[in-house]
């Protein structure tokens, strides 16, 4: 399997690639403010890259439950010098952004995939600068928005929603001239799900990697963990991260995106060999 990104033709089927998170943010949930400051992000980038990042996701708006839209010029002064600091680091770089600006002007600086958690619906011109820029796209479900997502999030059936989601908007990324070759799927961990709905989408990930397009997970650190372990903060959820990792991967995900790189390279390496996948 190929996921083809800008000139990146990434091999999905050797072996999980894992995807590091530079949060250029004053308050994402998990490490707000550490790495708010460009030259703090691109060292931070580049030692993902040390510790085995096959990608980096570079962010400047937090999409922690509760938190508000960033605007245009403060997300493009938190994200380009990050995304210039990075574009010869050597490895792909994706955007996490839902802004068609913020992307166009990212995939011209070197970045090579645009990663929105509205799956193409926040701005109408994301789709086209994808399209134009040849770029990987990764499309998520999120029920609701950031501020409100987890107030009381309902599905009849979770997955057989977020699969059908996921395969509308699929359709529309595709009709808007993105390749099918170029499509990642995330389910969206923790973005409108409660406990219980993420993990049906665990136990089901399989009926979505049916899907065809590669399937991308990223549990890093997220809430349902910490409350499986009676409530543990963060910092403290790295195993029950490398649980979640293991899952994802025996269930068919071919990316996960992580905080801590380190330790998920190895918790990946081991899942791959546990899955029949060689380096």
């Amino acid at each position: 399997m190929i996921w083809q990104c800008g000139p990146h033709a990434l091999d999905l089927s050797r072996r999980t690639l894992v995807m590091g998170i530079v949060n250029v943010t004053p308050d994402s949930f998990s490490d707000g403010g550490r790495y708010a400051q460009a030259d703090q992000a691109i060292a931070h980038g580049r030692r993902l890259i040390e510790e085995g990042a096959d990608l980096l996701d570079i962010g400047g708006e937090s999409t922690r439950p509760g938190s508000d839209p960033v605007a245009l010029e403060e997300e493009l002064s938190r994200v380009m010098p990050v995304v210039e600091g990075l574009a010869t680091a050597g490895v792909p770089l994706s955007v996490d952004t839902t802004k068609a600006e913020v992307a166009r002007q990212a995939l011209a600086a070197g970045a090579a995939i645009v990663n929105d958690i509205t799956a193409l619906r926040g701005d109408p011109a994301l789709a086209a600068v994808a399209a134009r820029g040849g770029a990987g796209v990764v499309l998520m479900h999120m029920l609701g928005r950031p501020r409100d997502m987890q107030a009381d999030p309902r599905y009849d059936d979770v997955v057989a929603e977020v699969i059908a989601f996921l395969a509308e908007r699929m359709a529309v990324a595709e009709a808007a001239g993105i390749a099918r070759a170029s499509i990642a799927l995330d389910p969206g961990i923790g973005f409108g799900k409660t406990l219980e709905h993420n993990l049906a989408l665990f136990r089901r990930l399989s009926e979505l990697v049916a899907l065809g397009p590669p399937v991308l997970m990223g549990p890093s650190r997220k809430g349902f963990i910490g409350r499986l372990l009676g409530g543990l903060s963060a910092d403290q959820r790295v195993e029950g991260t490398a649980a979640a990792v293991t899952a994802s991967i025996l269930a068919g995900a071919r990316i996960v995106r992580i905080h801590d790189v380190r330790e998920m390279v190895r918790v990946a390496r081991v899942a791959d060999a546990l899955a029949g996948k060689t380096n």
